[in-house]
């Protein structure tokens, strides 16, 4: 359940279910130049990462954009993926959690800075520890499932106060706000708090409150039974060997820190919530998506449930999830009115953080006529610089004086040999220092280069720099 680092992303019938299909997709307003990008991306991903399938969704200008299922949903038989298939999503999970707690806030039932002693008296440790501290992952208490696999006992079901008996009675890991460790026990406290303070369990409370009110009809709780036909089927893999079904963890184990499955859609609508503050008061969210300071002043990258960053000058919220059998990433740029979610049916797959890395630079990328004159310049001059040659009329002179002898051996002598690339697209775009930064992804073979130029206001070029990539 998210058991790798914090946000941080078959082969024989794979390559049959790659073709993209009307009835796989759905655009509703996306330019096909980026569609066209998108499922490039994401079907060289599969390509690559061998996972069985993804299903994406991407919002744009605050509404959903394309929906897209690509790959295999069950290897045998070979079924493609749809678009309104389920996936467990895991850790993504808790941002739904903290927004169950932030509503009974508001209801006044209770507050972030109680103490858990508060309504869990028996608990150990609960006199120390704030609910903040439980949704922000700053509590001390340590994680029962922090393992890329299901052990043994996870086959057999549990109960929530089950988990906490044996893991919650432990010494706290550290001081409660000291540091941050991911803990999905943390969860399982605030799901127990939930279902006190509400009479309902998490899943019927955000169902009248949330999941009803969006439209999100897909939702499942795979806490109290695994995903079936018509849905993928969830696989792993023993190192680089065949793709095999995943073990289903026993009822209990996901309770309030992964349990929900639903579509890329639906999980898109929640995202178009956060960017237009449907379901929370403003304070509410402010919390949610505030970084969580610790005690010695450091941002801990984490609010309440959700990850939040500032990627390349945007505001993200971004969470990663993983089950037995399945992974997720989900991404939003409240200030651009954009986002992007990716599902998988691999157990500790990279596949869908490696298309959203890819994908979400594509959507913050602004209207912009000279983007393709541009891009045929930015590849032009990469294709000299493989030969070590440069048109110097092109550059300013601090960017001539840069490329001198030896630079161009060192380009030429260096690139040259990778041949031509396989794709050279635009990822992002920013200002810097009175001029306009670009920053184009290239792709060979066995290796990705990123090349960033500095364009100054008369259109010459102050910069024009390659690097390795991801």
């Amino acid at each position: 359940m998210h058991r790798r680092a914090a946000f941080a992303f078959v082969c024989g019938l794979l390559h049959l279910s790659l073709v993209c299909s009307p009835r796989l997709a759905r655009a509703q307003g996306l330019a096909p130049e980026l569609q066209q990008k998108i499922d490039q991306i994401a079907t060289d991903t599969l390509a690559k990462l061998e996972a069985p399938s993804i299903s994406i969704a991407v919002v744009k200008d605050g509404r959903i954009a394309y929906v897209h299922a690509y790959g295999n949903a069950s290897l045998d038989p070979a079924t493609p993926a749809k678009p309104d298939m389920r996936y467990s999503i895991g850790s993504v999970s808790k941002q739904f959690t903290a927004t169950a707690i932030l509503l009974l806030q508001e209801q006044g039932k209770l507050s972030l800075d109680d103490q858990v002693a508060k309504f869990l008296p028996n608990l150990a440790h609960s006199n120390e520890v704030t609910i903040r501290q439980l949704l922000s992952h700053t509590s001390g208490y340590q994680d029962y499932w922090p393992q890329d696999y299901v052990f043994p006992r996870m086959l057999e079901p549990i109960t929530a106060q089950g988990i906490l008996d044996i893991w919650a009675r432990k010494p706290l890991d550290f001081p409660p706000g000291t540091q941050w460790q991911y803990s999905n026990t943390n969860f399982v406290i605030a799901g127990v708090i939930i279902e006190k303070v509400s009479g309902m369990t998490v899943v019927q409370f955000l169902r009248e409150k949330v999941f009803s009110p969006l439209g999100m009809k897909s939702v499942a709780d795979v806490n109290e039974a695994k995903l079936g036909n018509p849905d993928p089927t969830g696989y792993m893999r023993y190192a680089l060997g065949p793709q095999r079904p995943a073990p289903k963890e026993g009822k209990g184990w996901l309770f309030a820190a992964g349990e929900l499955a639903m579509s890329a859609e639906d999980l898109a609508k929640w995202d178009i919530s956060i960017i237009d503050q449907k379901i929370l008061k403003p304070a509410s969210y402010r919390a949610l998506e505030t970084d969580t300071l610790l005690k010695n002043g450091v941002g801990s990258g984490y609010g309440l449930g959700i990850g939040v960053a500032n990627r390349s000058g945007h505001r993200a919220l971004a969470h990663s999830g993983g089950v037995s059998g399945f992974t997720s990433q989900n991404i939003i740029f409240p200030d651009d009115r954009a986002a992007f979610v990716a599902f998988t049916n691999e157990d500790a797959s990279n596949a869908s953080s490696a298309v959203a890395r890819e994908i979400a630079p594509l959507l913050l990328a602004k209207d912009d006529p000279t983007a393709p004159e541009k891009l045929a310049q930015a590849r032009k001059i990469f294709e000299g610089l493989q030969r070590g040659t440069l048109d110097r009329s092109l550059f300013t002179s601090n960017a001539n004086a840069f490329f001198d002898e030896q630079a161009l051996r060192d380009y030429g002598n260096s690139l040259g040999p990778l041949g031509e690339p396989e794709q050279f697209v635009e990822v992002n775009q920013t200002l810097r220092g009175g001029m306009k930064m670009r920053a184009y992804s290239v792709k060979f073979a066995k290796k990705t280069l990123q090349v960033v130029t500095y364009e100054m206001p008369d259109g010459k070029l102050e910069q024009y720099q390659v690097e390795l990539g991801m």
